[in-house]
């Protein structure tokens, strides 16, 4: 019999993937794509969700610098959501799976595993860690069965243009591509690749709370990023760097992703090079 599945966050950047994927795989979907369709906010409106057999949630407020204006928003709004369908994944007894993020803070050592200390540096980033500590508890207090996900750097096409590499991108036509800092160095990983590892997680059988890191193993700086693009595209841009460090700022980040890989059989396909080449050409098509 065919799961039935519910997406949060359907309508976003990894949920469009994912959806699509899990529908030519004849699950049958459930989708909250924004606030629009459904508060998820509201336990009363989530208590009138279908009955599932898994929930992913992806949905969540995540744009950093939008959490240091807004911390109180991005607190109640990540955490109550994550919590009311904690408590739908009680009432239907379903398999939960909670998309986190990088949460490392600076690394102690390389690559990070998942036993290396947290420490976030921002709200959205702690908002995500209570979650974590929320699906544990109900792990520990109901026996729900819950895979929590840590992706660091997540790209590829249709993702917003506030984030680094579709803004490269939108620049690589212009005279100048005008950027922050160089130097930051980030374990980036497609999102098919990301996609992949959910769908691999849905039909996985595991017992307990289990956290894994998605990433490559392999660090690149702002600056390779920016060349490989400039290769990829042949453009004849001059890059400007304002020298502007951001607030919380990680200067490295490298997972492993040695028990995703034991546990899931999980490992990434498209190194970046290719994904970059596969995310310009998407968005030059569009």
């Amino acid at each position: 019999m065919n799961k039935n599945v519910l997406v949060t966050g359907s309508g976003g950047f990894i949920g469009k993937k994912l959806c699509q994927v899990l529908s030519e795989n004849q699950f049958n979907l459930t989708e909250v794509r924004s606030s629009k369709d459904l508060d998820l906010c509201d336990n009363k409106q989530v208590e009138n969700i279908p009955k599932v057999d898994i929930i992913v949630h992806l949905a969540a407020s995540s744009y950093i610098p939008d959490s240091f204006k807004n911390p109180g928003f991005f607190y109640q709004n990540n955490v109550i959501s994550t919590l009311n369908l904690l408590e739908k994944s009680r009432r239907d007894n379903a398999k939960f799976i909670f998309l986190s993020t990088y949460v490392y803070g600076a690394p102690q050592y390389f690559p990070i595993d998942e036993k290396h200390q947290t420490n976030p540096l921002n709200p959205y980033t702690q908002s995500k860690l209570i979650c974590e500590d929320l699906c544990q508890a109900y792990t520990r207090d109901f026996g729900l069965d819950i895979i929590i996900f840590r992706p660091f750097n997540v790209y590829g096409p249709s993702q917003l243009n506030s984030f680094l590499i579709p803004s490269i991108i939108n620049q690589l036509g212009n005279k100048d591509i005008n950027l922050q800092d160089s130097r930051p160095k980030r374990d980036y990983v497609y999102i098919d690749d990301l996609v992949e590892a959910i769908k691999i997680a849905i039909s996985e059988e595991k017992i307990g709370a289990n956290i894994y890191n998605i990433g490559s193993g392999i660090s690149n700086s702002v600056q390779e990023v920016v060349d490989m693009l400039i290769q990829i595209s042949n453009s004849k841009a001059n890059i400007k760097y304002a020298n502007i460090e951001r607030q919380g700022e990680v200067l490295n980040t490298v997972a492993d992703i040695e028990k995703i890989k034991s546990d899931l059989g999980w490992r990434p396909k498209v190194d970046l090079q290719e994904g970059l080449m596969r995310t310009y050409n998407s968005y030059k098509n569009n």
